[in-house]
Formats: C-alpha cells, sequence, structure tokens
C-alpha cells in the first residue's frame, strides 16, 4: 500500500483542561473517564462486530489490520495517544462484541491533555455543549419499567444456585437480574453520564456503543509493562448514618461468608496473569471501597509483564482473565455452565470487558458493571451477586437493589 493510501492520524497537546463529557456531541458518543481524567471520542471511522469463543484474538487480529491504515503523527506519546480503539465485549461468547475507532479523540491525564483525529483536516475546534449540560434533566417525558424474571423468581434461582453449591459441583456462582426502562424518544447517554460521573467521581464512567454505565471495578490496566486489575467481591448497603456505616464496614471486614468470595475472585485473577508477569503482588488483605450507595470489599492485584515474552497486550491478557470469579464464579467452567442452566437471559454486554487500548497493545478495561445497554428509546440495566453456600434470597435480591440504584437514580434525574 503507498502513503497515498494511507490514513493521516495526528496526535498534539492541548493548552487546557477539558470537561471531557461535556464536549461530547450528541453522535456516537465514548467515554471512559475517571475523576475528570481519561478519554471521550467520537465518529466512527471504522466499526466492527466479533463473536463467539475467539473474539478477543479476532479483535486483535481485526486492529493490527486497521492499524496498517494509518500514517501516525503523535507529538505527545504515552499511553492513550496515537490510535485509540473503543471495545465493549460481551460477556458470553456467544453474544456480540463491539469495536469502535473514533474519528476524533480527546484525553487528559494528570496535567497533560490531548486530542487526536483521523484525516487531513485541520485540528478540529473543540467546544463544550451548554444546551446540554443546562437541559440534562430533561431527557424524558415519560417511562415505565419492567423485569424479564420477578424477583420471587429470581430469589427461586439464588436458592437453586446454593442447593447445587451445597451439592459440591462449584464454590460460587454470579447471578444478575435485568430492569428495562423505555421512554417516548431517543435516549441521550450524555445526562446519564454526567449524573454518574458526579455521584461516583472514584469509578470509571463509559460508553460505548450505547453501552453506559459507572464501574467501580477495573479488570486491567496495562501500561509499559505493568499491569494492574481491581478486584470487587462482597458488598454490603450504606445507610447514610456515618456511625453505622462505619460499623458496617468492620462487619464486611470480618464477614467470613464475603471474605470467601472475596478470595475466589483474587485467585481467579492472580492465577489468570502469573504466566505473564515475572512478580505479582497480591496484599494480604482487602481495604473496604467506599462508593455512595454500597461498599465493597476490594484487592488491587499488581504485576511486572516478563520481557522474555513476545509482544503481550491487552487482548492476550483478557483471553485469560475474562471471565473473572467476580462475575462467574468458582469453577469458572461449573459457574458458566450454571449461569446458562438457570440465570434465564442473555447478559449481553454487561460484566464483559468495557474500555480501550492503543496501537502499543496499552489499555485501560473495566468490567461492565452499573450500566445498561441503550437501543433507540429503551435501556436495559443490570445488577449481579456472588452466590455462595451461606448466601440468604432475600439479602442478596438486596443486594441488586442497591446495584440498580446508581443507575436508577441516573435515570431518574436525566428526566423531566
Amino acid at each position: 500500500m503507498s502513503n497515498k493510501e494511507l490514513s493521516p492520524i495526528t496526535t498534539v497537546r492541548l493548552g487546557d483542561h477539558l470537561p471531557l463529557l461535556e464536549i461530547l456531541p450528541d453522535s456516537n458518543p465514548l467515554a471512559w473517564v475517571r475523576g475528570g481524567e481519561g478519554l471521550v471520542g467520537w465518529g466512527v471511522y471504522a466499526t466492527k462486530t466479533v463473536t463467539g469463543p475467539n473474539r478477543f484474538a479476532e479483535a486483535r487480529a481485526w486492529w493490527e489490520k486497521q492499524l496498517e491504515n494509518f500514517v501516525v503523527t503523535n507529538s505527545v506519546h504515552g499511553s492513550g495517544t496515537g490510535p485509540v480503539l473503543f471495545a465493549s465485549f460481551s460477556f458470553s461468547p456467544n453474544d456480540e462484541s463491539v469495536l469502535v475507532i473514533p474519528n476524533i479523540v480527546v484525553g487528559s491525564k494528570k496535567d497533560k491533555s490531548w486530542i487526536t483525529w483521523i484525516g487531513s483536516e485541520q485540528q478540529p475546534i473543540l467546544n463544550s455543549s451548554p444546551d446540554f449540560v443546562q437541559n440534562a434533566q430533561m431527557q424524558w417525558s415519560n417511562k415505565t419499567d419492567s423485569e424479564s424474571k420477578s424477583e420471587s423468581e429470581w430469589k427461586e434461582k439464588v436458592s437453586t444456585a446454593v442447593g447445587r453449591i451445597k451439592e459440591g459441583s462449584l464454590a460460587k456462582v454470579v447471578l444478575a437480574r435485568d430492569l428495562t426502562f423505555r421512554s417516548e424518544k431517543d435516549i441521550d447517554p450524555r445526562p446519564i453520564l454526567l449524573k454518574l460521573a458526579s455521584e461516583y467521581p472514584t469509578t470509571w464512567t463509559y460508553c460505548v456503543d450505547g453501552f453506559v454505565g459507572a464501574t467501580p471495578e477495573l479488570l486491567l490496566r496495562l501500561s509499559r509493562g505493568m499491569l494492574t486489575s481491581r478486584v470487587l467481591a462482597g458488598t454490603i448497603s450504606k445507610t447514610g448514618d456515618d456511625s453505622k456505616d462505619l460499623a458496617s464496614a468492620a462487619s464486611l471486614a470480618r464477614s467470613s461468608k464475603d471474605l470467601a468470595e472475596h478470595e475466589y475472585a483474587v485467585r481467579s485473577v492472580a492465577d489468570a496473569i502469573e504466566p505473564f508477569c515475572t512478580s505479582i503482588n497480591v496484599p494480604d488483605s482487602p481495604f473496604v471501597l467506599h462508593l455512595a450507595n454500597v461498599m465493597h470489599l476490594a484487592t488491587d492485584v499488581t504485576g511486572a509483564i516478563a520481557e522474555t515474552l513476545a509482544h503481550v497486550d491487552a487482548f492476550t491478557i483478557l483471553e485469560q482473565l475474562h471471565p473473572s470469579a467476580a462475575v462467574c464464579g468458582t469453577p469458572r467452567p461449573a459457574a458458566a455452565e450454571l449461569i446458562t442452566e438457570i440465570e434465564g437471559m442473555s447478559r449481553g454486554r454487561y460484566a464483559g470487558p468495557i474500555g480501550w487500548t492503543d496501537a502499543a497493545g496499552d489499555g485501560e478495561l473495566g468490567i461492565a458493571l452499573r450500566g445498561g445497554e441503550i437501543k433507540g428509546n429503551t435501556i436495559r440495566i443490570f445488577a449481579g451477586c456472588g452466590i455462595v453456600e451461606e448466601s440468604d434470597p432475600e439479602v442478596e435480591l438486596a443486594e441488586t437493589k442497591a446495584k440498580f440504584a446508581p443507575m436508577r437514580s441516573a435515570l431518574l434525574d436525566s428526566s423531566s
């Protein structure tokens, strides 16, 4: 291919720190933002859906093929600069995963901001969208909600799962449920993103091809040979009373049921990344992560990628890491089989990896939790719980309601 047939892609530094979510247009917004830092994108240079057990390898092959079409000018350098791919993978290999290369990406990290665009045009002009920001609470004129399974049906599934665990076929399984909201007009994800970012600033706020949410769980960050994964398992609701919540946090940190569930999730991540690393750091005990509505047991697992290995990128690790025990169970094959048997719904891209990767293979991908999939005037939101031998169906149901709260609140506050 001659240079004349290549698409120029340019990255330059920006002088000002931009409010990333406020500059998103209404067409195909893409986002991965935490505490005002991250990446946003829009426009579609190329997109691809992949499915099947080899979807991560197929995604890598397609991305590498697309990179051959670019001639890159990058005066900023670092993770997230140059060509960027946004990805939203399905939980199950049977559902579609979506890959998007945007026409424009804007990034911000610490004191550095940059813009990347594809094409020979001059640098795009960036403006916030004051009308969108001011009218963020005027999205819907009407909405209703429904669920694919009733609460009593879902509690029966939890009881079934506990029975299987007691029989000894597995130690943990994660079961999810859903709610669907309908509006009289198409749903704009941007007000939802703004609300989630405001209420949950320590989470990763995301949007890829209509899947929008705010996840507290970082599946992997790969940057210059260092790998990080934040594991969450074990949850308790907040009351809003500081003294009560402090006591609840202490109770969560001592709970044998929650600690056992958490250990399964941590071990599954450590085992998955071990073949790629010369060293791994797994803290002896989890910390309690405080969010606006719940508290989680959390552990940050880190590792150094072995320099002797051939090129290891985010896709390489995803192939081994997904699904972790945090969203599937332990042992993974038995848990996945039980989910297929009794959950009674397609998760789609819920609980799948979501985020971005760059041309160097670095990237950040979280688990698509506390979110939902927009299709026109509907949004289907999800919540799940880790079921172990000591699980009580009523308590697990209450946990799903707490996990629905971020999206329900964002939807309510985005309506008229």
